[in-house]
């Protein structure tokens, strides 16, 4: 595990960061030779469990003729 000076983290966070991230590489951050804090890289993303092509299906309900127009009696908002 490589060790970082906290001075040298607070002035180069930023590229510290991206190299932690990509590299995968824990850094040590140390403050006159102690530990100060550790950064780790992010856990992997999640994988979906379901694709977006079909996450809906059955969630909806079909409520008789689709096509044929209502008759006003029908309508909720007129009664």
């Amino acid at each position: 595990m490589q060790t970082i000076a906290i001075s040298e983290f607070k002035a180069k966070c930023l590229a510290i960061l991206e190299r932690v991230r990509t590299t995968g590489q824990p850094i040590l951050v140390t403050r006159r030779g102690e530990p100060v804090a550790q950064l780790l890289p992010p856990p992997p993303p999640e994988r979906a469990t379901e694709t977006r092509f079909g996450c809906m299906a059955g969630t909806a309900r079909e409520m008789g003729d689709i096509v044929e127009p209502l008759e006003e009696s029908e309508w909720e908002v007129l009664r």
